[in-house]
């Protein structure tokens, strides 16, 4: 049996997440994995970290509930995480959450435990730092904040937020919302009332699978902290330059999402 308020969140939304059935398509809100149903070669996962307010004025961030989604937008994980300090403020208006909803809830260590578990994806924890390995892509929205409440620690080079990517931050390089990026980049509106971890895993993953899918030059550009042409050049010879040749002169700083399995990518329709 599916949790009321799982369903009702997905039946919401279903006309623009172009769901299959309900029974096919989500899996019991018990925040157990399912092997069988976890794509056994999907590269990335999705993450989101639903919140409420600890400390004497509720400001202090506790994650309460959390969601995986497979490349495919299938929930292979979701359940609601016991906070580890006393909640004061449980942000109803945004999260939907009660004492009630929490009162048998997963302890944070095997919340953790199952995360990395599937992330790591029999991986052993020596060879994370290597791009060959089985561990996951983890995909998300200002991850460092969720991980953080999480106390997971993940490689930063396996790591996709969209709150860093370069192209998808402002002129000025500060993060666009996730609702912003989901408007503009997919055409429709997420976090009108509550917030849907599913939601919201999905959009990043929409965002995720529309960035890589870009097809641009290879060689050249997308190498983590490579170097700028324009520091071999002179003064004098950037001066007489035009538009053109000092764009081709240029190269990014960042790794592109390109440059990630085009095998995992697969077809990209929204």
């Amino acid at each position: 049996m599916i949790a009321p308020v799982l369903l009702s969140s997905i039946e919401k939304y279903a006309p623009y997440l172009r769901l299959l059935p309900l029974e096919q398509k989500i899996l019991p809100f018990a925040g157990s994995v399912d092997e069988k149903h976890t794509t056994k070669d999907a590269k990335a996962i999705a993450f989101n970290c639903v919140m409420v307010g600890g400390g004497t004025d509720g400001s202090l961030d506790l994650c309460a509930r959390v969601c995986l989604v497979d490349e495919d937008e299938d929930i292979i994980f979701h359940t609601y995480v016991q906070p580890q300090s006393t909640v004061t403020d449980y942000r109803y208006e945004i999260t939907g959450l009660t004492e009630e909803h929490l009162r048998n809830s997963k302890s944070h260590k095997e919340v953790q435990d199952k995360i990395l578990e599937i992330l790591y994806n029999g991986e052993s924890a020596r060879r994370l730092m290597s791009d060959s390995g089985k561990a996951r892509l983890l995909v998300g929205h200002d991850l460092k904040h969720g991980l953080d409440c999480l106390r997971i620690n993940y490689p930063g080079h396996l790591l996709r937020d969209t709150a860093k990517y370069r192209p998808l931050l402002k002129t000025n390089l500060v993060s666009h919302s996730l609702k912003y990026l989901t408007k503009t980049y997919l055409g429709y509106n997420i976090q009108t009332g509550e917030h849907d971890p599913y939601v919201d895993c999905v959009s990043v993953m929409r965002l995720y699978k529309r960035m890589r899918a870009q097809d641009h030059q290879v060689n050249g550009i997308g190498t983590p902290n490579s170097d700028s042409g324009f520091e071999s050049q002179k003064a004098e010879e950037l001066e007489n330059m035009t538009p053109d040749e000092l764009y081709q002169l240029s190269k990014s700083n960042y790794k592109c999402w390109c440059l990630d399995s085009k095998k995992a990518a697969g077809p990209v329709d929204f």
